[in-house]
């Protein structure tokens, strides 16, 4: 059951606010400018000779052997079908999945950023619509966007609303489930061990895989951890320990402050000093080792994506590795309530939008609109049967993944943006279609989903930027990185006056600030409900 009271996510990124603040300066100057740029793309796309170039954000993920990014099967298929009714031409701007935000920001503060471009991180979203760096986007989607609007609902737009003004168009997300964590069967097993159910049982567990390997490795790792944030990280752990707390105190207090966080982070600070979870995860900043470590199948335990073993990269080398290991999810970390508290997505995806600089604002929106219906998703996802899918008791499963056909991305999300997951227009054939992505481990993957997406919370969404977050966000973000890292590997005896002192300087540095302008937003939104 899912409660969407719970969690305030503060992405961390720094933007060059100087040259962003200087693409406008009020509401009568983004009106005009709106409306100058749609009526320049209208004129250019019926009366000019020469097809426009539409620009469009593409990750580069750098995957082996990947196709050119503006070149290949689902780039030919976009610009025969949408391009040349549009005059157009669909040019796709890759940008480096690492990097995304950072590079985002230099093409925006030199006016190159893409028509149409897109980030996961939220805030920095909130913070180019309060410099006013990106066009409001309400006419342009009363004009152009109608089936996109229908398809996406008002819920999903939402997302995209800064101050009553519908700044981004928030992709819809298909699949709600986040974070899992998987244990390896064979090795309980062959200890004779059930499945555990609580921290004490894990922890029982993991002191089982270290003393007695079960799968006879060099160098076993009872809890894979890596210190790349999501995947190898500590499932819902630290969700587990917190005490009970208002939905105000929940969403405005910081994870330092939250009433039992301290016992988590000691917590972990014993598996690391016994020697339970992996001895280097403070240099892992790629998580290649964890995988590594996985698919060697040194790994007893461990938190990431609910998908993640389950994706190719993963179940194949560990298959040709160690055939006998077993992955199976599980659900072990149970509060005081006796819930299994765990995060979820919220229904809104990757966030686009229209910079100031672009010309070409009418047109994107009608590209956006024209990816919105059924049959362009289906086949941007699928492509075309017995080629690119075979259906499967009425379930596509992708094939032939090999050159010009390759996808760069799950279900080629990277170009189907205005959707997040599987998109079959129906719920149970997503789910379906998710568990038939894994060939051979489809009731894991159902288990998996259905698992993490029980007792779930979703992030809580302020209408209004954070003023305070978006000055000392990268600060804070950098600092509570540090802090993870250094109160997980500091001895036992010292773990007491560090935390207290790294908290302190948290809230000093920009945490307190961040607190109250939350505290003051998420007030001033009551009030307004109340209205």
């Amino acid at each position: 059951m899912k409660s969407k009271i719970m969690m305030v996510l503060l992405p961390v990124l720094a933007l060059l606010a100087g040259t962003l603040a200087g693409c406008g300066s009020d509401t009568t100057k983004e009106s005009q400018s709106t409306s100058s740029t749609t009526s320049t793309s209208k004129t250019e796309a019926t009366s000019s000779d020469s097809p426009v170039t539409l620009t469009v954000e593409v990750f580069d993920r750098g995957i082996q052997g990947q196709p050119d990014l503006n070149n290949n099967t689902w780039t030919r298929y976009i610009n025969d079908n949408f391009g040349k009714q549009n005059n157009a031409i669909v040019k796709f701007v890759p940008v480096p999945r690492s990097q995304e935000v950072d590079k985002l920001n230099v093409l925006m503060a030199a006016g190159e950023a893409p028509d149409i471009s897109f980030t996961y991180d939220s805030a920095t979203v909130s913070r180019y619509s309060s410099m006013n760096g990106i066009m409001q986007l309400d006419d342009l989607l009363d004009n152009n966007g109608k089936d996109l609007t229908n398809y996406l609902g008002e819920k999903v737009l939402s997302y995209g609303a800064f101050d009553g003004k519908q700044m981004a168009i928030p992709a819809k997300r298909t699949s709600l489930a986040w974070i899992g964590m998987f244990i390896r069967k064979d090795w309980l097993d062959k200890l004779g061990m059930p499945i555990p159910t609580t921290r004490d049982e894990l922890y029982n567990t993991l002191i089982a895989f270290r003393d007695k390997n079960p799968g006879g490795v060099d160098g076993v790792i009872p809890w894979g951890v890596a210190a790349t944030g999501m995947n190898y990280g500590y499932g819902n752990l630290i969700d587990s320990f917190w005490g009970k707390q208002s939905e105000e105190e929940f969403v405005t207090t910081p994870g330092w402050l939250k009433p039992g966080n301290k016992d988590a982070f000691k917590f972990l600070n014993k598996l690391y000093n016994e020697k339970l979870i992996s001895p280097d995860f403070a240099l892992d900043k790629t998580a290649k080792q964890a995988d590594a470590d996985v698919t060697n199948g040194k790994v007893g335990f461990f938190s990431a994506n609910w998908d993640y073993p389950l994706r190719q990269n993963i179940s194949e080398p560990l298959k040709a590795n160690v055939p006998s290991a077993n992955f199976v999810p599980i659900d072990t970390f149970k509060n005081d309530e006796g819930k299994y508290k765990k995060i979820a997505y919220n229904e809104n995806g990757v966030s686009l939008f229209i910079p100031k600089s672009s010309k070409n604002a009418e047109l994107a929106i009608k590209y956006l609109n024209w990816m919105s219906d059924p049959k362009v998703l289906f086949f941007l996802q699928y492509g075309q049967e017995g080629v690119n899918h075979k259906m499967v008791n009425g379930i596509p499963q992708v094939i032939n993944q090999t050159g010009d056909n390759m996808q760069t991305s799950y279900l080629n999300l990277d170009y189907t943006l205005v959707v997040n997951g599987v998109e079959l227009g129906d719920p149970q054939k997503n789910i379906k279609a998710l568990a038939a992505s894994a060939p051979g481990l489809e009731a894991v993957a159902e288990q998996s989903y259905k698992i993490n997406t029980t007792d779930t919370y979703t992030g809580f969404f302020f209408d209004t930027p954070n003023k305070s977050n978006i000055k000392f966000g990268k600060t804070l973000g950098d600092m509570n990185n540090q802090m993870t890292d250094k109160l997980i590997v500091c001895k036992p005896s010292e773990f007491d006056s560090l935390y207290d002192k790294l908290v302190a300087e948290y809230m000093a540095a920009g945490g307190k600030a961040v607190m109250d302008e939350n505290v003051k937003i998420y007030k001033d939104m009551q009030a307004n409900k109340k209205q």
